[in-house]
């Protein structure tokens, strides 16, 4: 919630424009209310009593799950990295890849299917849809 809230108040600074013709602030501003409205949800339903007293137990991991932390935070670091130099279509497969080997039940073969998929959809939306200025792939020099 706070963390959407900073994006508000930070994005209002700029130039919000309208829907057809956005300004600078217009996608910070739409993407902190939205992180303020999931925080508002998540919040209210931890407050939630739990309907099964016998599985909060087993909420909380006997160990810290190092592979998932290690996994989910690779994954943006590799977008950023493989972005940079080598385009959108690396950078998003490699992303969503690592990310989904996070979790212990991911097969590589899951892995690969589902880092495609949104891959090809990441493209499709952001580069043909919307037109955003981001190489599908480069070498770098």
């Amino acid at each position: 919630m706070l963390l959407g809230l900073g994006t508000i108040v930070e994005g209002s600074t700029y130039r919000l424009g309208n829907l057809r013709q956005m300004g600078p602030g217009y996608f910070p501003v739409m993407l902190g209310v939205a992180m303020t409205i999931v925080g508002v949800l998540i919040a209210i339903s931890a407050m939630q009593p739990s309907t099964d007293p016998e599985h909060d137990e087993d909420a909380i991991p006997d160990a810290p799950e190092w592979r998932g932390w290690i996994c989910i935070v690779a994954g943006p670091v590799l977008f950023i990295v493989l972005g940079a130099y080598f385009g959108l279509l690396p950078a998003t497969f490699a992303c969503v890849f690592v990310s989904a080997l996070g979790d212990r039940t991911m097969t590589l073969k899951q892995a690969t299917l589902l880092a495609s998929g949104i891959t090809i959809s990441g493209v499709i939306i952001f580069v043909y849809l919307l037109g955003v200025a981001f190489p599908i792939l480069r070498w770098p020099s």
